[in-house]
């Protein structure tokens, strides 16, 4: 064997002894920064009581570093098992550059699930989803990317001379709460810390090589979508004995010919089911800080309202999952156009839908049929199918509900400051010969509304005065 061979090798047995220490010297560094933050915290008090006392000094501003807090985050810790078979004869170079090629491969997995690399300490890999941009599917993400960096490490070695297959994995993935410092400024890193971090790393150091292991945390929040199976506990100070699952692959009805591995459009549409709490939580706040002030009908809680009223709906009239995902979305953005202007503002909704769904994988074509929804809203409205009824009916809900009369208003009220109406009594009459005219398109909404728009009719002609 070459000098420049046994050089690498030695420098390989030297990472695998370096590999814990630096793992290590890194959960004591995480302890230090946490006392040293919490004395910057207790000198900032100090400080400031002195100005307060009108204490002379030259103050200089202390620059904490830049920390943010996440509520659910899932670490995913990897680490790649092979040094201890390699042997004299193997070229030590070339094992570097398969590693190397392996972890390169590992971080356009993470790319594609939209997950955070943390860091690589040596044959040890460290992940994190909702890192930085919060998100409720991290854990579904997460388990996804093991699983096919899983497979992918199988493959790589099945196309390997067989005396070279040395590499194999093992991963613990834990789900919870943790602090993450902010470093660089031109390219930005994340180092992570918490008991969420140090479980996962136990988790890992626990499985059996070739084996993923969630804690009973990640695996309340994934199990509807994957195979998994109780593996044991992990004795945790003061938290007492964690369960841990091993994860199979997908359930058969959510994978590609039902081997567990590829997504189908089944589980996509389950999938964007939970990620709609977080589109949701987007528009929301778009609306609540851009609708106009006098916008006392076309707000917040009538967009949530419609929401809620298309599931409901929706689940009644006997709706695919898929319909049920569509229709939400339709009810989402229907008024969000008004961010824009008051007219038109279904075109504008649509405008928007386009602009910001296929970021979170909805197609051309639910994009499509989900703006086809939102201008079957314009007045008076006109289904051509059933899910355009839906959300017809859905949109004109408070028509047959007891607080149909409060409700309407705040529509005179918006309408009113645009003068878009002259007198309460006009608008009494507008809505007479509205309500009289309109009906209802669904069994579903017949049977929950129609009866109570008829008496809100006799309730309106009672408030109209003769000219």
């Amino acid at each position: 064997m070459s000098q420049q061979n046994a050089e690498l090798l030695k420098r390989i047995s030297k990472l695998v002894k370096q590999n814990q220490e630096l793992i290590e010297q890194n959960e004591k560094l995480n302890k230090e920064t946490e006392r040293l933050q919490d004395e910057l915290e207790n000198l900032k008090e100090i400080l400031s009581e002195l100005k307060k006392k009108g204490a002379v000094y030259e103050e200089k501003e202390l620059e904490a570093p830049k920390t943010l807090k996440f509520k659910m985050v899932t670490v995913l810790f990897a680490n790649i098992h092979g040094f201890s078979k390699i042997s004299d004869d193997m070229d030590a170079e070339a094992l570097m550059d398969e590693l190397d090629t392996v972890l390169f491969h590992f971080d356009s997995i993470l790319k594609k699930y939209k997950i955070q690399k943390i860091k690589t300490i040596g044959d040890s890999y460290m992940a994190a989803g909702g890192i930085p941009i919060k998100n409720i599917t991290n854990p579904v993400q997460v388990v996804l990317a093991a699983l096919e960096m899983q497979h992918y490490l199988d493959e790589y070695q099945k196309n390997a001379d067989k005396e070279k297959r040395i590499w194999d994995i093992k991963m613990g993935i834990h789900t919870g709460p943790v602090t993450a410092n902010i470093i660089g400024k031109k390219k930005i890193a994340y180092d992570i810390k918490g008991d969420t971090v140090n479980i996962a790393t136990r988790m890992e150091s626990a499985a059996d090589v070739g084996k993923l292991l969630l804690s009973v945390m990640t695996n309340e929040l994934v199990k509807e979508f994957f195979v998994c199976e109780y593996y044991g506990k992990l004795p945790v100070k003061y938290k007492g004995d964690l369960e841990m699952f091993t994860v199979k692959g997908l359930r058969p009805e959510f994978s590609i010919n039902g081997e567990g591995l590829v997504p189908n459009d089944m589980f996509e549409t389950k999938f964007k089911l939970i990620q709609f709490t977080d589109i949701q939580e987007i528009i929301l706040d778009k609306l609540e800080k851009e609708l106009p002030k006098f916008l006392y009908y076309h707000n917040v809680k009538h967009t949530v309202d419609v929401v809620t009223e298309v599931e409901l709906i929706g689940w009644a009239e006997g709706c695919t999952d898929e319909e049920i995902l569509i229709l939400k979305t339709a009810g989402l953005f229907h008024d969000a156009g008004h961010t824009i202007a008051y007219d038109n503002h279904e075109d504008l909704g649509c405008g928007l839908a386009r602009e910001f769904l296929p970021k979170y994988g909805y197609t051309e074509e639910q994009i499509e049929k989900i703006c086809e929804i939102i201008m079957s809203t314009k007045l008076p409205p006109k289904p051509k199918n059933l899910l355009e009824a839906i959300i017809c009916d859905s949109d004109l809900d408070y028509l047959g509900r007891s607080d149909m009369i409060p409700v309407s208003n705040t529509l005179f009220k918006e309408l009113a400051e645009q003068n878009k109406i002259t007198s309460f009594n006009d608008w009494n009459k507008l809505q007479v010969k509205f309500i009289s005219g309109h009906q209802y398109f669904t069994e579903t909404a017949r049977n929950l509304r129609e009866v109570n728009k008829q008496k809100q009719i006799e309730r309106i002609k009672k408030l109209i005065t003769e000219d």
